[in-house]
């Protein structure tokens, strides 16, 4: 396939307008393709740039069978198409229609039109994701972000469905649905979603709202109808309080769909979720906070991205990062949830510092991104967490007031339109004096994070002085936090004073006595990781938990982890910590970070086979001592995250298979589906069940994820036939689904089954690249990062590795992954080197 690269993109843009796409869609025609007719209006451009009297371009579309296309009314050669790109010549100034009848093929990986029959109920739903390229999957397009459209859309449906769009719907009669037209907006942002859907709908401020998810699923959206629907009304007028563009679409749905590859898709109108968002099983409150979260992340992109939307792939973050920031700010200012920054702060943010230290870094706004397929590749923790974390500090810098009024500016200069980083920094430059270029360049167009270490020194007068050491280029504003022991709880760490702190500094910060621990990035507003001086580590060994705010916790456990990471601090002393004061935190999200951390990193990564035990055997103590001090029933989300954890580093299979046999934790809670998959997980890797078992539990929950969960412990059992029928379905051949491929992968690799599975980790260097190729983009990225060998912790394996990137070719979407997952590696290799 013939990716898109920038100059074919800018050449196009400056010779065509396109108008309006009159697309029909027949998804009645059988079970593999269904049936696309497409018309383009568009207009060659004249006058100078454009070159000469008739001009050569080309449209882009994937079919299975092109059947037909004219322009003008006069057939084109189907025979011309090549590859994804059907040739256009001679096209000369002025008005033209361009039209393309298709056969599509659905998809089973997720991009294009995805088809999904529900194993519940034997119910098919489809839905269409057509970001970067493929809208082309399901229609024929002009297909770049800066050529914008009006879309006339038209879909034929089995009679009991109903159809979702971008506009509102009708139903016209014999399984026929027609969307309202649309403003313009870009090819990426068509959606459809058809199905026997089950729907809770509203109105709200004069537009209709609805929710949607598969008929099985009913139950469980209607549990959780009035707080997704409040959450919804509430961002929707937050945002209006913010932003002086009105909400541009004439309704707001969002549909909870099947097998869906991101958390969701900002599709104007029309918002596409993962559905494991209608939670069927018991969920702590963080899960709840974090689809409120990506509630309020997708409507900022009806501003941000559909609205104004970036002209090339370069500015990502216009989209990406924005919408991450008011995300998490909106649902601290508008919803129950108002601790969200903490959960951002032990887990988003983190993502954003991996990310940004590893050899696939990248500036948040790239200056270079010179097709598709790169751009693809910087959907990651730079352009989400980073970007987030930078605007945060953009708005320390210039004030909420000033920065609202840059983005409103940018929303009036450029609405319905495209726009790029010089167009977006000239707007914040227009309501402040201050040197908002200067800023970008300092954090939108460099890599890397800078390193804050304090140094506290004695003054003349018998007070301390505060120098921070800057390793890094760019200038910070921060809390820095000035905490005292308490003498009245010897654990207990009370805050002094917080000190606004300019980095680079003009001098040493006066801060009076020496404090117990002094904490650089309170409040946790900087992009940059710190350190300790050895006071304040010694402070931190003895009272982290006792500190009073989970957002200051937050930045401690963060600095911990690095530490940890760049082989500055064992990783037994990590795990030690977390003895200690795991215990006694309350806050869901780090409880939930620093135990996922500890297990999959510490004990399954950074630490070797021989002390791998003596880490589970910890962390089980450390989740028997939370499952303890919850009995209560007080606190049911730590409960919850502490049995999960539990679950999952329990190295013998007695008290695990007692519960899956008496349905219950004693005390609770009760197995639900997911802890039933759980426990059934576990038991697979440790020996202790049989794939008779497996069966039994998918008779009792023949759901999607019912058969996620069988194909996850049937990779899991440690069996040479279990493991050879995983890797035959996973490298192949095609039926898997996105999924069922993850769900596989994740239960292959077993640290405790390191032996049964060694060899097979050469093979995944030989096995992986054609699938990869020949599957796509989801299934290559589900690839390198779910069934990569990442215990295989030794030099060998780097070794490996770096010969299949030399070698190998992988395509770029795999390239990537194995580039991070090797990077991490090495660090794990370090990380046992640390003492």
């Amino acid at each position: 396939m013939s990716v898109l690269t920038r100059d074919e993109a800018q050449t196009r843009a400056q010779l065509l307008d396109v108008h309006r796409y009159t697309v029909d869609l027949d998804l009645t025609v059988g079970d593999d393709t269904f049936d696309s007719l497409t018309v383009i209006r568009f207009t060659v451009r004249t006058g100078p740039g454009t070159g000469q009297d008739a001009t050569d371009t080309f449209v882009e579309l994937k079919p299975a069978e092109l059947r037909s296309a004219t322009l003008d009314g006069q057939p084109l050669d189907t025979g011309g198409l090549i590859e994804n790109r059907l040739p256009l010549k001679n096209l000369t100034p002025g008005e033209h229609e361009l039209r393309i009848d298709a056969a599509m093929r659905y998809s089973r990986t997720g991009e294009g039109m995805h088809r999904f029959t529900d194993p519940a109920d034997g119910e098919t739903y489809l839905y269409t994701q057509l970001f970067m390229e493929d809208v082309q999957r399901v229609f024929a397009a002009f297909d770049q972000p800066d050529l914008k459209a009006v879309f006339d859309l038209t879909v034929k449906a089995p009679e009991n469905w109903t159809v979702l769009a971008n506009g509102i719907t009708e139903h016209t009669g014999d399984g026929v649905w027609r969307a309202a037209t649309t403003p313009r907006i870009s090819t990426y942002l068509v959606a459809v979603a058809a199905g026997p859907w089950h729907s809770v709908r509203t109105e709200h401020r004069g537009l209709p709202f609805g929710i949607h998810c598969r008929r099985s699923l009913a139950p469980h959206l209607d549990a959780d109808a009035d707080e997704i629907l409040d959450i919804t009304r509430a961002c929707f007028d937050r945002y209006h309080e913010k932003f002086t563009e009105p909400y541009p679409f004439d309704s707001y749905d969002q549909a909870f769909v099947p097998e869906f590859n991101a958390g969701a898709m900002e599709n104007p109108g029309l918002v596409t979720f993962r559905d494991e968002f209608v939670f069927r099983s018991a969920v702590t409150d963080t899960e709840r906070q974090t689809r409120a979260v990506v509630i309020a992340h997708e409507m900022a992109h009806m501003w941000f991205g559909d609205l104004v939307t970036l002209k090339w792939w370069d500015d990502i973050w216009l989209n990406e990062s924005f919408a991450e920031y008011m995300g998490y700010q909106t649902t601290v200012d508008a919803t129950r949830f108002t601790g969200a920054w903490t959960e951002f702060g032990v887990s988003r943010k983190a993502w954003g510092y991996d990310a940004d230290q590893r050899p696939s870094t990248h500036p948040v706004a790239p200056e270079a991104v010179d097709d598709t397929a790169s751009a693809l590749l910087n959907f990651d923790g730079i352009s989400y967490a980073k970007g987030a974390s930078a605007l945060r500090q953009l708005v320390t810098w210039l004030g909420e007031k000033d920065f609202l009024a840059g983005i409103n500016t940018h929303f009036e200069r450029h609405r319905f339109a495209n726009a790029t980083l010089a167009d977006f920094i000239d707007s914040l430059a227009s309501a402040t004096d201050r040197d908002v270029h200067a800023w970008a360049e300092a954090w939108l167009r460099t890599t890397g994070v800078d390193t804050l270490s304090p140094r506290v020194a004695p003054t003349a007068d018998g007070t301390c002085a505060l120098t921070v050491d800057h390793r890094g280029s760019r200038p910070h504003r921060i809390a820095v936090g000035l905490y005292d022991q308490d003498l009245t709880d010897e654990g207990r760490l009370t805050l002094r004073t917080r000190l606004d702190l300019d980095v680079p500094q003009t001098g040493p910060q006066p801060i009076g006595k020496r404090p117990a621990l002094l904490l650089l990035n309170d409040a946790d507003l900087g992009y940059a990781k710190v350190r300790f001086d050895p006071e304040s580590s010694q402070a931190i060994r003895e009272g982290l938990s006792g500190l009073p705010d989970p957002l200051t916790r937050a930045v401690v456990w963060n600095a911990l982890r690095d530490a940890v990471r760049d082989g500055e601090l064992p990783a037994t002393a990590y795990l030690e910590t977390a003895r200690v004061h795991l215990p006694h935190e309350t806050d869901l999200a780090l409880a939930e970070a620093v135990l996922a951390f500890a297990r999959v990193h510490i004990a399954d990564r950074y630490l070797t086979p021989e002390q791998r035990p003596a880490a589970l055997a910890t962390l089980a103590d450390l989740c028997r001592d939370l499952i303890r001090r919850t009995e209560d029933g007080d606190h049911p989300g730590l409960r919850l995250i502490a049995v999960r954890q539990f679950i999952d580093v329990a190295a013998h299979p007695e008290t695990i298979a007692a519960w899956l046999a008496d349905g219950t934790v004693p005390g609770g809670p009760e197995l639900d589906p997911e802890l039933r998959w759980r426990v059934l997980a576990r038991l697979a890797v440790l020996g202790a069940t049989d794939e008779a078992a497996i069966a039994a539990e998918l008779e009792r929950d023949p759901s999607a994820t019912g058969q996620e969960g069988a194909a996850r412990c049937r990779a899991a059992l440690p069996d040479p036939d279990a493991k050879r029928a995983a890797w035959t379905a996973m490298f192949s051949g095609d039926d898997l689904s996105n999924y069922l491929f993850t769900a596989t992968a994740q239960g292959f690799w077993q640290p405790e089954q390191a032996d049964l599975v060694r060899d097979y980790v050469p093979r995944y260097y030989e096995d992986v690249l054609a699938p990869a190729a020949r599957r796509g983009p989801a299934i290559a990225a589900a690839a390198g990062r779910w069934a990569f060998p990442a215990h295989a912790v030794d030099a060998a394996h780097l070794t490996l590795g770096e010969a299949c990137l030399r070698d190998g070719d992988p395509v770029p979407a795999l390239r990537r992954r194995l580039v991070d997952q090797l990077d991490d590696l090495a660090r794990a290799l370090r990380a046992r080197e640390a003492r």
